[in-house]
């Protein structure tokens, strides 16, 4: 089935594809004086659409905040991000609500599914929520690209983690959103039902034309994106494309010495 056409590939005046996602000059600062941490330090970052970017790191170099800053979970203490040409800053709390729910998906490491749901009802939750219908020519498509056919009248506690996972997959597509972010959604996972979720995530790019940012500490699970973000101290400090376990590996081995 050939790949829908994703929102935030807009062209400017001059030809070029505006990115998916945009933080310029993005810092995130907690606390005050002698006891403020700075969480991001003036990142600016493109992550295009259509592609898979992994953003990876030590723990407390910033990945998961850029994340929840990139997504509207979390405001920024000054700088900007952009959804598409959407600055975030000048959305108000109900409009970056809406903006989440109509234009964002999400994947957690802790599935987040509702145990009394079905899985059809968990993956058409967001479209219940805002009072329209599912498309069910996509909401087909999606979950043939996931295999999850023969589960979707079975609830949360009657599948595999795997399964549940596809199935928070499945919730994150299902509005079709500009970009999908997933943070640490293998974690939960073995080692077989953790590769069989990144090559879905790796099939809704390459298949349905989706855009995925994900965390991971996982050098096995970052050589499935197209590009891999590196953070230290809140500063993105390389940027690695067509990534390999041994690239990434041998990246992060630099950086930590």
């Amino acid at each position: 089935m050939s790949a829908p056409t994703t929102g935030p590939a807009r062209t400017t005046g001059s030809g070029e594809v505006t990115p998916a996602v945009r933080a310029v000059d993005a810092c995130k600062v907690y606390g005050a004086g002698d006891t403020a941490v700075t969480a991001l330090d003036d990142v600016t970052l493109d992550l295009p659409a259509g592609r898979f970017t992994a953003i990876m790191g030590p723990s407390g170099s910033g990945k998961s905040t850029l994340m929840h800053c990139l997504a509207g979970l979390d405001t920024l203490t000054s700088g900007r991000v952009l959804i598409g040409d959407t600055d975030l800053a000048a959305l108000s709390d109900r409009e970056r609500t809406l903006l989440r729910r109509d234009r964002l998906g999400f994947v957690f490491q802790s599935f987040n599914l509702l145990p009394t749901l079905s899985a059809e009802e968990n993956i058409t939750l967001p479209c219940d929520l805002a009072g329209r219908r599912p498309d069910r020519e996509w909401f087909q498509t999606v979950v043939d690209n996931l295999a999850l056919g023969g589960r979707l009248s079975h609830r949360p506690s009657e599948l595999s983690g795997g399964q549940q996972q596809r199935v928070a997959v499945g919730r994150a597509l299902i509005s079709r959103p500009d970009v999908v972010f997933a943070d640490e959604p293998t974690g939960a996972l073995d080692s077989k039902a953790g590769a069989e979720l990144l090559r879905f995530l790796r099939s809704v790019v390459d298949d349905l034309g989706q855009t995925v940012v994900m965390v991971t500490h996982d050098p096995g699970a970052a050589a499935y994106a197209d590009s891999v973000v590196f953070l230290v101290d809140g500063r993105v400090v390389e940027e690695l494309e067509a990534p390999t376990r041994d690239r990434v590996l041998e990246v992060m081995g630099r950086l930590a010495s």
